[in-house]
């Protein structure tokens, strides 16, 4: 056997091992409280782990919306409130919410509130810092340190955070640090019968809005091809998978990659969470090809999405909700234009304090067009609220994303007119829902170290603003360590947006929270960041500690179908407490393996489609004359297993359980409780495995896709079809 792929196997097993190795929570003191004091990664990276609060009130909302400004840190709402409505002013929706009497509900009652502060550290400043560190090509190179504790967070790891309730690492999109998805709110929320929706302002893939339809171990794995932009890379005139190939796999652990036997990039993944609303950028990462040489948009036209592309305005207003048919509208190539026009940071100038900056309106801005983050906010709920589902209720997250990106850019406009933009979303939904049965958070992932001070520093860049009031705002960028845009300005008095300003950072500082609506007491004092999943998740009473998560596969079902050419397929149902699967295709005679899932990382198998149905097809395989077969699924989240056994056709005679001329449904099976070998689990797996390792893993296979062997292929449309349903 080749060492390397000794290696590698043995890799992939501890990987996998550790993957099924969960840790215990901490248990809650009698107070419901417990001291972080002392706690290291093993016990803060758990799901909970982080937790400071135990559940505070009973108070249940039929609907959520989550509001997160990115980069929005008390200083970015200072400097936008002082320059839009003056030193002593307020916004109408930002302010509002956590506000005691504020806001009051259809009854005239007040509403409930909460304000808060959170905490925002991460484990690990990068995948490096956790098993899932990887080689240039994309490879586990098997990193031994899982986590590590970083007080400064990115946007994936924040977010990860209060989707799922589990601290990790940064880069990480919904899962731990030992690459383990962890299931996030609109999953969850889909098991529950919810409706959800996910809106943003930056590319749909991008961190914030990845957490809640994806899995991923790098943030940046776009696509099946990185960050490719689908365009001609060779110049022959034509897209194709050789521009693909010139790409390459970006940023993608190889073995995450569909091509590969893994769940797919987080484009792949939002098309098979299939929230009922997804609004924002990115529309030329989905001109990218899937494993069958398919541009990703055509996967969501034979998904059944109503897609909206870059630019068109008018096929975003005309949405309207369709049964069936999830909207899908990508305004943007890429991030999404800003309110205002760039301002410029430079170092001391005492022409600015004579001339302050007044912002200016970009005319690229959709909201000129109708389409800005507070329309976006207002079609989303009412897709929603015609949508039969939010009879039970609705989660929505809704992200104003370039307050971070013009921060990072030292552009004071920049920041200014996104959080405008947020502000005016709040009042948005403010106007379309019952605060009696709708909790409304609204918080931000990290802070900036820009900071409103007294005067223009000599050492560092600032903009001095004219405020509505007419007073003056100083706003200092203290980690941008010079202007780098030549003379400031462009020849159209703009500043250059092609160049790069410096390097505003993020800073670890504790974030405000603020709630009002049913359950917004949980809102209050020092949390984590992983507490907000809690306040959400138990106001909308979806599963929040593991073993309920688990439970939520309980009724799993996969079902063996035959269609009319002979060709046998899958159908998985049930698994919501999952959001990866593995198989195993076994003859009964021989108990020879014919064909397997991937298995080598937690992020390679099959991605669950919860609450509806899951395909997997045998390409190639043709069973032999009277053999007969077991099928066993496994959920590798929640350790639940269904197996089933069929016999392979007898000629045209056979006949199936449902009858007919042989095609149809074959055999079904339903979740048992594990048994041996499937019912080990956590130490003892990754005792074994470690054992083995340490042996030199010269026996250890790792068993894969070859060549010419029988394989199941995943089907590349997971439908909605109603559970025991055949295909």
């Amino acid at each position: 056997m080749n060492i390397n792929k000794m290696l590698k196997g043995a890799v992939a097993a501890l990987t996998s091992a550790a993957a099924l190795g969960a840790l215990t929570a901490p248990a809650f003191a009698a107070s419901g409280t417990y001291d972080l004091n002392g706690k290291g990664v093993d016990a803060l990276s758990v799901h909970g782990g982080a937790q400071r609060i135990a559940t505070i009130g009973n108070a249940k909302a039929k609907n959520v919306i989550l509001f997160i400004g990115d980069g929005m840190g008390d200083s970015e709402i200072t400097v936008a409130r002082n320059y839009l409505h003056g030193v002593n002013g307020t916004f109408q929706g930002l302010d509002k919410i956590g506000q005691p009497g504020a806001l009051q509900t259809s009854t005239g009652k007040a509403a409930e509130s909460g304000v808060g502060q959170y905490t925002t550290f991460s484990l690990g400043g990068s995948s490096n810092d956790s098993l899932m560190a990887k080689d240039s090509k994309g490879q586990l190179t098997g990193s031994k340190t899982a986590g590590v504790i970083t007080p400064v967070t990115d946007s994936s790891a924040s977010g990860s955070g209060w989707a799922t309730g589990t601290k990790t690492y940064n880069n990480a999109v919904s899962v731990d640090v030992k690459g383990n998805p962890q299931l996030n709110l609109i999953e969850l929320a889909k098991a529950n019968g919810l409706a959800t929706g996910n809106v943003t302002t930056s590319e749909i893939q991008d961190a914030t809005p990845a957490v809640q339809e994806s899995h991923s171990s790098e943030r940046a794995c776009y696509g099946p091809q990185g960050k490719w932009d689908g365009t001609d890379k060779n110049g022959d005139g034509k897209v194709d998978i050789k521009d693909a190939e010139l790409a390459g796999i970006g940023r993608c652990l190889a073995d995450q990659l569909k091509a590969n036997g893994g769940i797919g990039s987080i484009s792949e993944q939002l098309l098979g969470t299939r929230a009922d609303v997804t609004i924002g950028g990115g529309a030329k990462y989905f001109n990218q090809l899937d494993e069958n040489g398919n541009t990703l948009w055509q996967q969501a036209a034979d998904r059944g999405f109503q897609t909206v592309k870059s630019g068109d305005v008018d096929g975003f207003k005309n949405l309207t909700y369709k049964d069936g048919q999830p909207v899908l509208a990508l305004l943007g190539d890429g991030n999404l234009p800003t309110q205002f026009n760039p301002s410029v940071a430079t170092k001391q100038d005492a022409a600015k304090d004579a001339n302050p900056t007044v912002c200016t309106t970009n005319a690229k801005w959709l909201g000129n067009q109708g389409a800005s983050l507070a329309d976006f906010t207002d079609k989303a709920l009412d897709l929603l609220q015609a949508n039969p589902k939010s009879e039970k209720g609705f989660f929505l997250q809704v992200e104003g994303a370039s307050i971070d990106k013009q921060d990072h850019n030292a552009n004071a406009c920049g920041q200014i007119g996104e959080t405008d933009d947020l502000d005016k979303a709040i009042s948005a939904a403010l106007k379309k829902v019952d605060l009696s049965d709708t909790l409304i958070i609204v918080t931000a992932d990290h802070a900036h170290t820009s900071q409103i001070v007294e005067s223009q520093p000599y050492y560092a860049l600032s903009t001095v603003l004219k405020n509505a009031d007419g007073s003056k705002t100083t706003i200092s960028y203290g980690t941008s360590e010079k202007n780098l845009y030549s003379d400031g300005q462009d020849t159209e008095g703009a500043a250059d947006s092609s160049k790069a300003q410096g390097n505003m950072s993020h800073t670890g500082t504790q974030l405000r929270i603020a709630a009002s609506g049913p359950g917004a007491s949980r809102v209050d004092g020092l949390t984590d960041q992983t507490d907000n999943f809690y306040t959400i998740a138990g106001a909308l009473g979806l599963a929040t500690d593991t073993t309920s998560q688990n439970n939520l596969s309980n009724g799993g079902k996969v079902t063996v179908n035959k269609d009319k050419d002979g060709k046998y397929s899958a159908a998985v149902t049930g698994f919501n407490g999952d959001a990866v699967l593995s198989y195993q295709l076994v003859d009964n005679a021989s108990k020879k393996v014919v064909t397997e899932s991937n298995t080598s990382t937690p992020l390679s198998g099959v991605r669950v489609a919860t609450a509806a149905t899951t395909s997997i097809s045998f390409a190639d395989f043709t069973p032999a004359e009277g053999a007969s077969y077991t099928l066993t699924v496994n959920g590798r989240q929640s350790g639940k297993s269904a197996s089933v056994s069929f016999p392979s056709a007898s000629g045209s005679a056979d006949k199936t359980p449902n009858g007919g001329n042989g095609s149809g449904t074959v055999a079904q099976g339903t979740v048992k409780e594990p048994t041996a070998p499937l019912g080990k689990t956590g130490a003892t797996v990754l005792g074994l495995a470690l054992m083995v390792l340490a042996l030199g893993a010269g026996a250890m296979v790792v068993r894969s896709v070859k060549a010419g062997s029988p394989r199941f292929v995943t089907s590349p449309r997971a439908t909605d079809t109603p559970a025991g349903c055949n295909l």
